[in-house]
């Protein structure tokens, strides 16, 4: 059977040390974007769309299972979203997600490796992909991700991606007094953004949208967030231009259904969650 969306989200726990408390809520906003992502997909809707889940606590070899599980099954589309805590490579050229029971002495080494994301999604079998990020990095990796490096710098994995992306990663400072910053999967997080303008539509843009017309949006959301928890450096990641991977506006519908009665919004929105959608134009 060929799915219209293999949804791959995986939040990552990093434990209980204290210089990977940027993870702290990365569970929070993975479940947040298994929720409503599948229901926002125009042409799948949930009923198209195959979640994985991946436990928080999972070490990278399983996480790495079942990205590549669903990197291997036919779809349309695979959308993988990365939540948590970045960390570079001694020499600042790679990146990997931090997960479960690491320690400064071993945490590039047991985290999920950034390539090893890239390249199953490069090989899978979906006719388009999407990397959504939302992360922060520690003093020592985002001065990788800024210093570049040419080719073979960290920066370069975001910079020059071999799949698309789209999130943001910002500066992580362990411990500070009084204010905690933004979290990813916390108020003010690219994912909590994300969830919010889903839910609420974009006024005066189309009922179908793709990930780059959502972007101011998202952009709005994540000011206001920064203002509740106080601003940090940032990278925005930006989605390309074109794909075919369309988002319902919730903004647009309830606009059509304004004129209706109770009885005639329930038939609409019925007849809108069940209707088949020809795939948009190339």
């Amino acid at each position: 059977m060929v799915s219209g969306v293999d949804l791959v989200v995986i939040g990552a726990d990093g434990g209980p040390e204290r210089g990977y408390g940027g993870s702290a809520l990365a569970a929070d906003g993975a479940r947040l974007l298994a929720d409503v992502l599948p229901g926002s997909c125009f042409d799948a809707g949930a009923a198209g769309c195959r979640v994985t889940l991946v436990e928080p606590g999972a070490d990278a070899n399983r996480m790495l299972t079942e990205l590549r599980g669903a990197a291997q099954r036919r779809a349309r589309w695979l959308v993988v979203c990365l939540l948590g805590q970045l960390v570079a490579d001694p020499k600042g050229r790679r990146l990997a997600l931090v997960t479960g029971g690491s320690t400064p002495d071993n945490a590039y080494r047991r985290g999920l490796a950034w390539d090893w994301v890239v390249s199953a999604m490069v090989h899978g079998d979906q006719e388009e992909t999407l990397l959504l990020v939302d992360a922060v990095a520690d003093r020592d990796t985002w001065a990788a991700l800024e210093r570049g490096g040419g080719e073979d710098g960290a920066g370069e994995l975001l910079s020059y991606s071999r799949v698309p992306l789209w999130g943001r990663v910002s500066r992580y400072t362990a411990g500070r007094r009084g204010r905690t910053g933004v979290l990813p999967g916390g108020e003010g997080s690219f994912s909590w953004a994300l969830a919010r303008v889903l839910e609420h539509g974009v006024p005066g843009a189309p009922a179908a949208v793709g990930p780059l017309e959502l972007q101011d949006a998202v952009v709005t959301q994540l000011g206001w967030g920064e203002m509740a928890s106080g601003a940090s450096a940032a990278r925005l990641l930006v989605p390309p231009q074109g794909g075919r991977l369309l988002m319902r506006n919730r903004a647009a519908v309830r606009g059509a259904l304004a004129g209706l009665s109770l009885s005639e919004e329930l038939l609409a929105l019925l007849w809108r969650e069940n209707a088949p959608t020809d795939p948009p134009p190339a």
